[in-house]
């Protein structure tokens, strides 16, 4: 079962052989991308290593000059990091190579320098492809699209590479299996954690509006009440919705079984016979702040009663935007008030943040948080300055092991310092949307 995965190469040639010096830093550089696939160290005294329209001992070479003769040494794409991994087990390194090289052979054809290496240092086996983005036939750049990845049956990346494994007996991802792959890094880690994703509160509204629908006419109809946006119709091959907080659309059939418009049809007839009856709907995970495991006490004598202070300033802005995406214990909005804040629940962990920070720091208005910021500005500098004349003493023949230590102490003072201060230009930045969006909700409430 071969996964594939490509990178793009930015770093410009010019600067490679500079960036080739710090491995952590230039692992996407185009030469030393290709030092790494031919890191003896990473293949355990044995490297299946095939050049393709160029020698493999002077592949780079190759590569600039091809850049040079077409003029487009300067551009920001220098070149491509194709990784192809399989099962563990299910290949032998010989049959691991032969796959990639007829996999590059058949991708690129006789267009573009390539080097194939097959590294052995996993239990999966796989293959590392660097290829150049111009063309040494033409001058052509490479575009990298999504088309040129996903394609169809033997086309694009993944598919060339399954129509490869299955003539060679070895098994593929069935799209199910690869459904992680298709959607964005941080729409899976979300799920994975348990959050919310914006597909979850796409599907919950289709599950609202199936709710108070009769008919697909009143399904359509209370979609668009909530604020969605649907594209059907018969020149509209496959039928897609938009959220108000969203900037594309979203096919039906892309959220999973139960989800398609035949499969809603079906949903909406079955719930209107009577076979199937109506579910309560589960409120999506919201971590509260405001809600903490505790202990019983029994107390004799009266407790006196105090009363809460009242937030202000920033504080008390925050607290209405946590009320209206529901984070608050009492008093929680209607379900439908605040369908437009959907998006904002996405960034709720971040919004938390923000308001224990201020609360942290008693910070209710501009002022206060602008003095805070220019706080930690005079520390950062500080610590600055001093590492910098740590890094002249070096020079000086002084103890270069306790320079270092004393340079790693500063630069660990400082990356919370700069965090805090990165944090607090986000505040700074968000109060004019988080403005808008409780205004928007509180609208939302009174209809």
């Amino acid at each position: 079962m071969a996964y594939t995965k490509i990178i793009v190469i930015h770093k410009r040639l010019d600067k490679a052989v500079g960036y080739a010096q710090n491995r952590e830093k230039t692992t996407l550089s185009l030469s030393d991308a290709l030092r790494y696939t031919m890191n003896q160290d990473k293949t355990e005294q044995t490297c299946f290593e095939t050049g393709i329209n160029c020698e493999i001992t002077r592949a780079y070479q190759d590569m600039r000059e091809t850049k040079e003769r077409w003029g487009k040494r300067e551009r920001i794409r220098q070149g491509y990091h194709i990784i192809q991994s399989f099962a563990p087990g299910e290949v032998t390194p010989e049959e691991a190579h032969a796959v990639g090289t007829e996999f590059v052979r058949r991708l690129l054809g006789d267009r573009y320098e390539a080097v194939v290496t097959t590294h052995l240092d996993k239990a999966h086996l796989h293959n590392h492809v660097i290829f150049n983005s111009v063309s040494f036939v033409n001058g052509s750049m490479y575009r990298d699209q999504l088309k040129d990845y996903f394609g169809g049956d033997g086309v694009g990346i993944r598919g060339t590479s399954d129509a490869i494994c299955l003539s060679h007996g070895l098994s593929v991802i069935e799209p199910e299996e690869a459904s992680r792959g298709t959607m964005q890094r941080a729409e899976w880690e979300a799920g994975r954690h348990g959050k919310p994703t914006s597909r979850d509160l796409i599907r919950q509204d289709i599950d609202c509006a199936l709710r108070e629908a009769y008919t697909m006419e009143t399904f359509w109809k209370e979609l668009r009440r909530r604020g969605y946006t649907v594209k059907r119709g018969p020149n509209v091959k496959h039928t897609a919705i938009r959220p108000a907080w969203g900037e594309r659309n979203i096919r039906l059939d892309s959220l999973g079984a139960g989800y398609t418009e035949t499969e809603i049809q079906s949903r909406l007839a079955a719930i209107r016979s009577g076979e199937v009856p109506l579910l309560e709907l589960p409120r999506l995970p919201i971590r509260s702040p405001f809600l903490t495991p505790g202990c019983r006490y029994r107390v004799r004598g009266g407790i006196p009663r105090y009363k809460p202070r009242k937030l202000t300033g920033f504080r008390a802005l925050y607290f209405k935007y946590l009320y209206l995406l529901g984070a608050v214990p009492k008093r929680r909005p209607k379900n439908r008030a605040a369908f437009l804040l959907r998006e904002e629940i996405l960034k709720f962990d971040r919004c938390q943040q923000e308001f224990l920070y201020l609360t942290k720091k008693h910070i209710e208005t501009a002022e206060q948080l602008s003095m805070q910021y220019d706080a930690l500005q005079a520390k950062i500098d500080a610590l600055t300055d001093y590492r910098r004349s740590l890094y002249g003493l070096r020079r000086t023949g002084h103890s270069e092991d306790a320079i270092k230590e004393e340079i790693a102490s500063i630069t660990n003072l400082l990356r919370p310092l700069r965090q805090e201060m990165n944090l607090c230009a986000r505040i700074e930045s968000n109060l004019s949307k988080m403005e808008e969006a409780v205004k928007i909700g509180q609208e939302c409430q009174r209809q």
